[in-house]
């Protein structure tokens, strides 16, 4: 299906999918809402903002939005409702529990972060806090599309079971099938969520980084994650034979501009959904198509907020959620020392974008100037690549 049909049916989607809305309340500072519970999200909005988020898309923001997705993708329609609750904020309530299963390793610090909301905002549950800190998490990041939000899920009752996560090791019919028994999600929709890899480091796969600092650069939500993850391999960042990583291709940072950043881990799953044959054009196609990737993404993202929940018995506040900040006026581009020649596509179904070449790091030689003298300038560079987070 031509990429153009695809953005109408997500349009469409995104109508289907919405509470009707009514102009019952104004919160006291004008916002109009469907019910009067809406507005007790908006202090909450401020204090995450002010106590968590800093208003930046971040390594904190990276972590709540992360922690959305563990805590609604633990249901299964097969097993039925011992298996979990799905966005039902089980990771709050039950702490030393899910957070401990290995596909949410690292995840406590978003947890930690949240749990204090719980006792100083007592009328919002622990569902509707996860789902919405994402929401907010969402709006600090430049090129994001503003989340619907739906509030009244009740708080969760029992642990989710382990093992409903995806991890970055599986394959991809493994990872479609989990989705879809989650919430009959399909391949598109799955490829959509991953629009949220725009805005994430990878923590707890090669663990020579994780204690190494990194660029504190805030994340922009943009398609250059779609491109670079369609490049062939020449490196790891860290270590090698790390289960659930492949080879990058931008495996060393850049610190031209005194930067600290470690280079781009890339996930396999990533790179295995990027090129099969059920995903490839849709991954492809999500290159330099910022509005699309956001759309499709914001549709994907609403299903998966609501897992576990009829959303008619929701109250639609989505009104109360943050306008995003724009997107950065920044077509997707190959970084410097790679090309067309470095793509893998699958996808032949689709044209590949036209993109320009980032200019890479250029050395300018002195004659005479070996010996590092006062009147010998320190290497100058034309301009340093692109690094997408992975």
């Amino acid at each position: 299906m031509a990429f153009a049909a695809l953005l109408a049916l997500a349009s469409l989607a995104t109508a289907a999918t919405a509470a009707p809305a009514a102009s019952n309340a104004t919160c006291s500072d004008g916002t109009v809402v469907p019910s009067d519970v809406c507005c007790d999200f908006i202090p909450l909005a401020q204090d995450l903002q002010n106590l968590v988020l800093q208003n930046d898309c971040g390594e904190d923001a990276h972590e709540i939005i992360r922690l959305t997705f563990h805590d609604a993708i633990a249901i299964s329609r097969s097993l039925g409702p011992s298996a979990g609750g799905g966005a039902d904020g089980s990771m709050l309530i039950f702490p030393l529990v899910e957070p401990e299963f290995h596909a949410s390793n690292g995840i406590d610090d978003s947890v930690n972060n949240l749990i204090p909301f719980l006792s100083s905002h007592p009328t919002i549950s622990a569902g509707d806090l996860v789902q919405f800190a994402g929401a907010v998490a969402l709006s600090n990041c430049p090129g994001a599309p503003q989340a619907q939000f739906l509030a009244g899920r009740p708080n969760a009752t029992a642990p989710a079971i382990d093992g409903l996560i995806p991890e970055p090791q599986d394959n991809v019919t493994s990872i479609l099938a989990r989705f879809e028994d989650a919430g009959g999600f399909t391949p598109f929709e799955v490829v959509s969520l991953l629009a949220s890899h725009t805005i994430a480091r990878a923590d707890k796969v090669d663990m020579s980084l994780d204690a190494a600092p990194f660029d504190t650069t805030p994340f922009t939500f943009d398609t250059q994650f779609f491109l670079e993850t369609l490049l062939a391999g020449v490196g790891f960042p860290g270590t090698d034979d790390n289960v659930g990583e492949v080879a990058s291709p931008l495996p060393f940072g850049d610190t031209s501009s005194g930067g600290n950043d470690t280079g781009m881990l890339r996930l396999q799953s990533d790179f295995v959904l990027a090129r099969d044959e059920r995903t490839a054009c849709f991954w492809q196609g999500f290159v330099n198509e910022q509005e699309f990737m956001a759309q499709s993404f914001k549709n994907a993202f609403a299903k998966l907020a609501v897992l576990g929940h009829n959303p008619d018995d929701l109250v639609d506040c989505s009104a109360v959620v943050p306008v995003p900040k724009p997107a950065v006026d920044k077509p997707a581009t190959f970084p410097a020392t790679t090309g067309p020649q470095d793509l893998q596509l699958t996808c032949t179904t689709e044209k590949f974008p036209t993109l320009t070449v980032d200019p890479g790091a250029t050395e300018t030689l002195i004659p005479h100037c070996s010996d590092g003298g006062e009147d010998c300038p320190s290497v100058q560079f034309a301009g340093p690549a692109t690094d997408a987070p992975s």
